[in-house]
């Protein structure tokens, strides 16, 4: 797998991952999430600029032409942490590692700082998946001042009618689980 910041032209490809990977809120009763719009080729543009957009190839084998991205992650600093604002796996490609490669290709890109994110309690492939890749929940009393923001905006923008929560990964955090 190849992971690297994205061209220009392939941003429309990450809108339509995002997309694809909303879908499964839908069986879960979830599906003002499946429809939320992706992030727009404007904001898309920032993260790439700033060398915050981080996308995952298969590597193309002989005679397939150019690779697509199949994956993708947006971070930014926030109170120190690298906070991962972003990540999303098509889910034709799902359960290989790509959502963590990323994850952990951000974590090298912030500076080996602590990695942040928030992200829903309930969803199997939310917070207990963060969990196994060594996140662990922040209680209310530990959140920062961005994260508190962050968790604010989420609020007005209705995510919180279901449960959500801030996670955090220390930056010696060696890849075991349990």
């Amino acid at each position: 797998m190849i992971i690297q910041v994205p061209a220009f032209d392939e941003l429309p490809a990450l809108r339509a991952i995002e997309r694809a990977a909303g879908e499964p809120f839908r069986a879960l009763g979830m599906a003002a999430v499946a429809d939320d719009e992706p992030p727009s080729i404007e904001q898309l543009t920032e993260f790439q600029r700033a060398g915050r957009a981080l996308a995952a190839y298969e590597k193309a084998g002989p005679g397939e032409g150019r690779r697509r991205p199949v994956g993708y992650l947006l971070w930014e600093p926030v109170d120190g942490c690298t906070h991962v604002e972003q990540v999303s796996v098509h889910p034709d490609y799902a359960h290989r590692g790509i959502g963590r490669a990323l994850i952990d290709r951000a974590r090298g890109d912030g500076g080996r700082v602590a990695l942040t994110l928030t992200t829903f309690t309930e969803v199997p492939w939310n917070a207990p998946y963060y969990a196994r890749i060594g996140f662990r929940v922040l209680p209310e009393a530990e959140l920062t001042p961005g994260l508190r923001a962050i968790r604010a905006h989420e609020a007005a923008l209705g995510l919180d009618r279901w449960p959500r929560v801030a996670m955090r990964r220390e930056p010696e955090w060696d890849g075991r689980e349990g």
